[in-house]
């Protein structure tokens, strides 16, 4: 499989929109890469399709920014490229909640490694003894394809209703460890920050989400592919292709999420 599909982003406050927008949307055009960036005052989203050495041409070129120097993106591989075209966008939020306060680039949750999270699954509790609650943030139709089978699951329809299910819910937490998750972390961070605000203790998010866990673990304790936003629809266990048919996305401008 010769395309290299990449999946990043940083939360971090950017202030120079239009002339960051239309920088990576030359640079993307220069190298031919198609996939969707999304810019917005609270940091940067990422998805890109192309050979390695254009992946690698746009990394380079994106590190160059001192404000991104560190991000490191999540890959698989596919035989084509699953966009159809370019999107630089700008938005409110590149993952949206709508609760301003929630503020990830002012500093991060907590997180646990993959391994990590492996070995508590495994023992049947954290380092402290205590039990391990997984939270999935993701949308129904992405639970749908793949799942921690133990893992809460709200069956949301959008992003935005993370919060009123889990002020519903915040009972069944008290004394656990939780671990948040999402497809690449973006959904799961800001999550786990709206937990700690309201004052819940021992809440971590994945780090890198459900693709680093696969691409780190042996992916034991998760069951079905992982739903990506492209034309592929879903990666199995191995980060290949699932080949899974499913109806298109509800509200992707909304949801899509690293």
């Amino acid at each position: 499989m010769s395309i290299v599909n990449i999946s990043a982003y940083k939360f971090i406050g950017l202030d120079d929109l239009p002339a960051l927008r239309e920088r990576l949307r030359e640079r993307c055009e220069a190298l031919e890469l198609k996939g969707t960036i999304l810019l917005a005052p609270e940091g940067i989203n990422l998805f890109l399709a192309g050979s390695r050495a254009q992946i690698g041409g746009f990394m380079a070129s994106l590190r160059q920014d001192p404000r991104f120097a560190d991000i490191v993106p999540k890959e698989s591989r596919s035989d084509s490229v699953p966009f159809g075209r370019l999107r630089v966008r700008l938005k409110r939020e590149i993952i949206t909640m709508r609760l301003p306060a929630i503020r990830p680039e002012d500093g991060r949750a907590p997180a646990v490694a993959p391994a990590t999270l492996q070995r508590w699954l495994d023992q049947g509790h954290d380092d402290e003894g205590r039990e391990v609650l997984l939270l999935d943030t993701r949308n129904d139709y992405e639970t749908a394809v793949g799942k921690f089978p133990q893992a809460i699951d709200y069956r949301l329809a959008s992003f935005t209703g993370f919060p009123a299910a889990i002020a519903a819910d915040r009972a069944r937490y008290e004394g656990k460890t939780v671990v948040s998750y999402c497809t690449g972390g973006i959904r799961c961070e800001k999550a786990a920050l709206h937990m700690r605000e309201l004052g819940m203790q021992h809440v971590y998010q994945l780090e890198g989400g459900i693709l680093k866990y696969l691409e780190q673990t042996a992916a034991t304790h998760w069951q079905g592919g992982c739903f990506v936003f492209d034309a592929r629809v879903a990666v199995a266990a191995t980060l290949a292709p699932a080949g899974t048919a499913l109806p298109a996305p509800r509200r992707v401008d909304e949801d899509t999420g690293a």
